[in-house]
């Protein structure tokens, strides 16, 4: 892509955030429930939490720029609330630039790479931040309605984009 049709030429780029799961910390508990009499396989499966979801979606690819969500501060685990018990997923995410082109895009790989690695009982809800983009409202409405995102990962062309942001890149 040439450099004129970027949204936002010059990104302020971060250092990779250092985030420590529940269980690594010294003093909380584990994130398991321990098995015992009267427990069933759901409270013996270890929780997902939001840092386990930010590890799934920080290194996905820009689609703009050589850098991930994460070194552009479009994802943080501080955006992502997780209700394992429930079954709930929440994503807000920020584009660098309120008029950002590819906000769909992005909070479209953001959804299938959340449906690809975590468990289908998740209700998953991806979103903008309040006030980051001003399009906001139809953005968040296209990424929450199932039957456009299923429709958009059936397009071969709009699958490949998302394919190629949600590839293995270096850290």
């Amino acid at each position: 892509m040439a450099a004129a049709a970027l949204d936002n030429l010059n990104p302020v780029v971060r250092e990779r955030e250092n985030v420590r799961r529940r269980e690594e910390v010294p003093g909380l508990g584990s994130l398991a429930s321990g098995a015992g009499p009267g427990t069933s396989a759901e409270d013996e499966r270890e929780l997902i939490d939001s840092i386990e979801v930010f590890e799934h979606i920080r290194d996905i690819a820009d689609p703009e720029h050589p850098y991930s969500l994460e070194q552009l501060g479009v994802v943080s685990h501080e955006q992502i609330d997780v209700d394992d018990r429930g079954g709930k997923i929440e994503v807000r995410f920020t584009p660098t630039v309120a008029h950002c082109s590819m906000a769909t895009l992005i909070g479209l790989c953001i959804r299938a790479k959340i449906m690809r690695v975590l468990p289908p009982r998740f209700k998953v809800k991806v979103e903008l931040s309040k006030g980051s983009h001003s399009t906001e409202e139809a953005v968040n409405k296209q990424l929450n309605d199932k039957e456009r995102v299923l429709a958009a990962l059936e397009n071969p062309n709009l699958l490949d984009l998302v394919n190629k942001c949600l590839a293995p890149t270096e850290c």
